[in-house]
């Protein structure tokens, strides 16, 4: 028998250990971060000290290894870059992979769907990667190049969608982030998301001495509320409309002239949404009609697309987590299932993407005061730590498996041609419906 040539890179899985290692290597250091990022709850676009806490944490000439190169504020006031790579045969351009972290919280309740815990898997994912490559006695036969991107404002305007087209990924080959749950699934189908404020204009008069004089606002938001709920009746189950009214008048013996109400419109794919949100303006629009009054109905900047799948990175992911002891929910419960919405949809058209859910050891549901105790709890830490793990594992099987690689970008082909054959081009955007690019894991 040849004997092995000792220049040679170690096997792919001694490589995902030294990367599980590198990952348990940081583990102090990441719970750190996490539990500054959860302790200082922060808004969409106003997550000021979970980006300093994320640049300090990559600048750091404690972490292992050489250095990454950190872009604070990169495109957006709370976003950041950091990357580093490794070198290459010459001319060769580098395999891009990414991981996302995000960091906003939930206004009243803080961390209540565990942004904290992203941003902790996506860095120690990023570390586990990057010691794993470090340790490669010589240059492995492909250039790497490993981005954290922070993402700001995923619970509300879609930080990432502003990313994109500001040209953040451009050029990236694979982008991984992983959301926590109630369970673990390589992918679940969140779905498109657009909201809507609807505002009603009416004519202010005493409720009492002359109300026909008036134009009752608040008639027009109950009205919209009640087509909506008749409009239920015909609704697909796997559409969702749900609201406030937001003003409702100011005070019982004055005729309300204004009235402005929110509403999230979901549904599976972009195709639905349009359908829907058509039948929801309708009820917008009857109402106003109904009452008198005038009605403005705007909606958000950045739609919320659906997540599209990758078969062979979830394929990948499964067998990886697998190995760590992850029990997965069935394939059917995953085709069942209904989830929330996320800006990491629209990363899923421009770029081949995996957006696995985990279990953080609690059953508590996902934006409630149990789930934010259970964000940062010290029993989160198990959970998080081993996702990122297999988020690496999955890294490195598409870097040193090209075969892996091509079946990745032709699932990411062939799914977005059928996801965008769904979508008449005829019809062009409207201010009041589908615009590329709403709002929510919210």
């Amino acid at each position: 028998m040849r004997p092995q040539d000792p220049g040679a890179p170690p096997a792919l899985e001694t490589l995902k250990q030294r990367a599980c290692e590198n990952v348990e290597l940081n583990a102090e250091r990441l719970e750190a971060l996490s539990r500054d990022i959860w302790s200082r709850p922060e808004l969409a676009y106003e997550e000021r000290q979970a980006h300093d806490t994320m640049t300090r944490f990559f600048s750091d000439g404690e972490l292992p290894g050489a250095a990454w190169a950190v872009q604070p504020r990169y495109k957006l006031g709370t976003a950041f870059r950091a990357e580093w790579g490794t070198a290459g045969p010459q001319d060769s351009r580098p395999l891009r992979v990414a991981f996302l972290c995000e960091y906003d919280a939930l206004p009243g309740i803080g961390h209540a769907c565990g942004h904290n815990l992203i941003a902790e898997v996506g860095a120690a994912a990023a570390l586990g990667l990057k010691g794993a490559l470090e340790s490669l006695p010589r240059p492995a036969p492909v250039a790497v190049q490993i981005t954290v991107l922070g993402t700001p404002a995923e619970e509300q305007g879609g930080g990432k969608i502003d990313l994109i087209n500001a040209g953040a990924f451009d050029g990236l080959d694979v982008v991984f982030m992983a959301h926590p749950s109630q369970e673990n699934a390589a992918y679940l189908p969140d779905v498109a998301e657009h909201d809507v404020t609807v505002k009603y204009y009416g004519k202010a008069s005493h409720a009492a001495a002359y109300p026909w004089e008036g134009v009752n606002a608040l008639d027009a938001a109950v009205l919209a509320y009640n087509n909506l709920s008749v409009l239920r009746q015909q609704m697909k189950p796997t559409w969702r409309v749900h609201g406030v009214i937001k003003n409702g008048g100011v005070k019982p013996n004055i005729i309300p002239s204004y009235t402005e109400l929110e509403f999230y419109l979901r549904a599976p794919s972009m195709k639905d949404l349009s359908v829907l949100t058509e039948k929801v303006e309708n009820c917008f629009k009857s109402a106003a009609l109904a009452t008198g009054c005038k009605v403005e109905i705007k909606g958000g900047e950045n739609d919320y697309y659906n997540v599209l799948p990758n078969q062979s990175l979830q394929k990948a992911y499964r067998e990886n987590g697998k190995k760590l002891g992850i029990d997965f929910i069935s394939e059917d419960s995953v085709l069942n299932g209904l989830s929330g919405s996320t800006d990491f949809g629209n990363v899923t058209f421009v770029v081949p993407g995996l957006h696995p859910y985990f279990y953080i050891g609690s059953d508590a549901l996902n934006h409630t005061e149990q789930y934010t105790e259970a964000a940062g709890s010290q029993n989160a830490q198990f959970y998080a730590l081993r996702t990122a793990k297999a988020l690496a594992m999955t890294a490195l099987d598409v870097i040193f498996n090209p075969g892996l690689l091509e079946e990745v970008r032709e699932d990411f082909r062939q799914v977005k041609l059928k996801e965008e054959g769904q979508i008449n081009p005829a019809e062009p955007n409207k201010e009041s419906g589908v615009d590329i690019g709403a709002r929510t894991s919210h």
